[in-house]
């Protein structure tokens, strides 16, 4: 029997960390979905699935027998409802995993950062474009110092539901936000594009870091490639598109406001989903499912190794 979790949010993103919950991990055991509509597809099959299940948001979740079982509880709603949400939840002594753009607790990004987070009880997991693309920006960063990195995010517009377009400001911002304070860069932006294509394509990202003139593109392009491998160890649709890119840069930067002369480094990256509850398109929710599993699977490692 493994260490009871919640799910609140009964959209994609929930469902789909609700079969990720009870297919693949040893560690958890899944006892409750939370949402706010009783008609809702993640509810009905978390009933299907022999999961309690509950309308009324965090109040019904509180107010359930089975409550007392849930020790971590991921949130997969939106970054206004997530703030209620964690101060209920944190009043009650439970530990949450954020899967919104609230930034309540510290980001975490699981090959980058998430072991010197493991005290925390809220932790926050970024944005889809920030786990797919701060990795990168810390592996180049472990290199060289990266004075500025820019990512862009095209997802399939239809994986972009009705929390994700509401939320798109506090994507761009946590996402470049993370960028530098966990990737290292000095400055962050991050874009975010949604493709109408029909039929839709995978997610696709791509990452720009400026670096000084005369870096080690060998050990680079290492770093980087090592750090692919420790992401696809549990998103695996996670992979380069093609080889690192290097080229010279002299021109003016606006981001930082002068000019700069250096090296350009060039990601391009996909991610395909893995197909337990979203289409192999929405990559982009996939690996927010998969960093939020990654990330309660090592939480609740570590706590219960302290217990025993």
């Amino acid at each position: 029997m493994g260490v009871g979790v919640a799910v609140i949010g009964s959209g994609n993103i929930g469902t789909d960390l609700m079969i990720k919950v009870l297919r693949l991990s040893e560690s958890l055991d899944m006892v409750a979905m939370v949402g706010i509509d009783p008609e809702s597809d993640g509810l009905a099959r978390a009933r299907r699935l022999g999961v309690a299940t509950t309308s009324d948001g965090v109040d019904g979740l509180v107010a359930m027998p089975e409550f007392a079982d849930v020790r971590l509880v991921f949130d997969a709603t939106s970054a206004g409802a997530h703030r209620r949400n964690n101060e209920i939840l944190q009043a009650y002594g439970r530990t949450v995993v954020d899967l919104t753009p609230a930034a309540v607790g510290p980001y975490v990004v699981p090959p980058v950062n998430l072991d010197a987070h493991l005290a925390e009880r809220n932790v926050n997991m970024v944005t889809c474009g920030g786990q797919a693309t701060v990795p990168v920006v810390a592996a180049v960063a472990a290199v060289a110092p990266v004075a500025y990195a820019e990512i862009v995010a095209s997802i399939a517009s239809r994986s972009a539901g009705p929390g994700t377009r509401a939320n798109i400001d506090e994507f761009t911002q946590t996402t470049a936000r993370a960028l530098e304070v966990v990737g290292g860069a000095g400055k962050g932006k991050a874009i975010i594009v949604l493709n109408p294509a029909d039929p839709p394509l995978l997610m696709r990202d791509t990452v720009y870091c400026l670096v000084p003139a005369g870096v080690d593109t060998g050990r680079v392009a290492d770093s980087v490639a090592a750090m692919v491998a420790s992401v696809a160890g549990y998103v695996p649709g996670y992979r380069l598109k093609q080889a690192v890119q290097f080229d010279p840069v002299d021109a003016y930067v606006p981001a930082l406001g002068s000019r700069f002369t250096g090296t350009q480094v060039s990601v391009f990256l996909e991610v395909s989903g893995a197909g337990h509850y979203l289409p192999a398109y929405a990559g982009n929710l996939d690996i927010m499912t998969s960093a939020a599993l990654r990330t309660a699977e090592r939480l609740v490692a570590v706590r219960e190794g302290a217990r025993s």
